[in-house]
């Protein structure tokens, strides 16, 4: 262990091993990588753990700096382990570096298919007992870590003092078909209010879009493309997206001694937001998450997007209509574009395939839930519906929800210590 300060907080590096295959525990092993935070002055004192989850799948816990967001309120009352989930950040990350020392793209895949929420928590409850002496820890979820709380709940409901979530509440059954279908016509209330916005950028998009489809720059490997382009609809699901997305367009082009061109700004903008070489396993397990039984994902939001025409660029390019932006859907052209995802489209292939995914919720367990739970529900969240949050809120005994539309789906972010606030008053008891 190595320790260090920032202003207000003492940071100390920890490293655990855990099975790759919790089924197998005497297996293969890795290394899971948790940064725990406490405040200064309270760094000598017994405190109660808080184990924070972050959203994604893919993303490591976030790198704060001294007590910013909500961290300095949580080290009011806890000791906090930021946790890289297995396959992120500093915990044996999965890309297309290390996934070729499993093998082929077959023990790729099966190597992956052990990266979900069940194998977290179990990591989870491996780790809580070497840090807590077996006492029971209080798990803040975003996100997809919101999700790998209600597994938690369903499975290890032993380890927990009380769940707190911030837009990560699960459909407890729905397919992966069920969510994106659920999901297209949200992203398109987002877009239209961008467009109502910044009514300008109706013009601008299009006029994007059809560059990329004529001329189809790359911009370090990376091919740009309307679809690609169109992906920068998953900025308009946070707080400020909507501004962010507006600048983005607004100087896309330049003029040039042979005519207007996309400028090097926005084309490396635009490459850097549709990459996923931060963060593969998104594009790897996003589809996956949801995977429960024989049915397999298949490219589910593909599919279900074909449902929806009203999404397809050149259809929009030729006529008068919006080019609509796409948002936290995964397709089998990111692969092909994207050089950090390039070498694993049999990978990726071989996942959407699989047809034995275990189930990842207990409806029965739920529903006698005697942990203290709260969740903030986003009304109009574009990630997670609204509709299945708040069935699963009440399927889970004893959960209180603090439905908002003060908030995007980052409130935890945005809204930090007064989001946190509420959720522990409500598990508490005292709002």
């Amino acid at each position: 262990m190595s320790s260090y300060r920032q202003p207000g907080v003492v940071l100390t590096d920890r490293r655990f091993t855990v099975p790759l295959d919790h089924s197998d525990p005497g297996g293969e092993q890795i290394e899971v990588y948790g940064r725990e935070a406490v405040a200064t002055s309270r760094a000598g004192e017994e405190l109660p753990w808080l184990v924070y989850l972050e959203g994604g799948p893919g993303f490591g816990a976030r790198r704060f700096v001294g007590t910013e967001a909500w961290l300095g309120r949580a080290l009011r009352d806890y000791r906090v382990l930021l946790l890289d989930q297995r396959g992120t950040g500093r915990s044996t990350p999965a890309n297309r570096q290390t996934l070729p020392l499993r093998g082929g793209p077959r023990e790729q895949a099966d190597y992956l298919a052990h990266f979900r929420s069940d194998a977290i928590v179990r990591d989870c409850e491996l780790i809580r007992p070497q840090l807590t002496g077996g006492a029971p820890w209080t798990v803040l979820g975003q996100s997809f870590g919101g999700f790998c709380a209600v597994r938690y709940l369903s499975s290890a409901p032993e380890g927990l003092a009380a769940v707190l979530i911030t837009g990560g509440l699960p459909s407890l059954d729905a397919h992966a078909d069920d969510v994106y279908r659920a999901a297209y016509p949200r992203i398109e209330r987002k877009v239209a209010a961008h467009y109502a916005r910044y009514p300008q950028d109706v013009e601008r998009a299009r006029a994007i879009a059809s560059h990329l489809a004529d001329h189809r720059p790359e911009s370090a490997g990376h091919r740009l493309t309307p679809e690609g382009f169109q992906s920068l609809g998953i900025m308009l699901g946070s707080g400020s997206g909507s501004h962010q997305l507006h600048y983005l367009l607004e100087n896309a082009f330049v003029r040039t001694p042979g005519g207007t061109e996309l400028s090097d700004a926005f084309q490396e903008a635009l490459r850097t937001a549709a990459s996923f070489a931060g963060h593969p396993l998104y594009a790897l397990l996003h589809e996956a998450i949801y995977g429960q039984g024989e049915r397999p994902t298949a490219w589910a939001a593909e599919r279900v997007r074909a449902e929806f025409p009203q999404f397809d660029a050149a259809t929009a390019l030729a006529g008068d209509g919006p080019v609509l932006f796409t948002g936290e859907t995964i397709h089998p052209w990111h692969f092909d574009v994207d050089p950090a995802l390039r070498p694993l489209r049999e990978t990726a292939e071989l996942l959407a395939q699989r047809t034995d995914w275990p189930a990842l919720y207990d409806p029965e367990r739920l529903a006698a839930n005697e942990v203290p739970v709260a969740a903030a529900v986003y009304h109009d969240d574009m990630y997670v519906d609204t509709g299945d949050s708040l069935r699963t809120a009440a399927a889970i005994r004893g959960l209180r929800t603090w439905v908002t539309n003060e908030y995007e789906h980052d409130g935890v972010r945005a809204g930090g210590p007064r989001v946190l606030d509420r959720l522990l008053a409500l598990v508490r008891d005292e709002a």
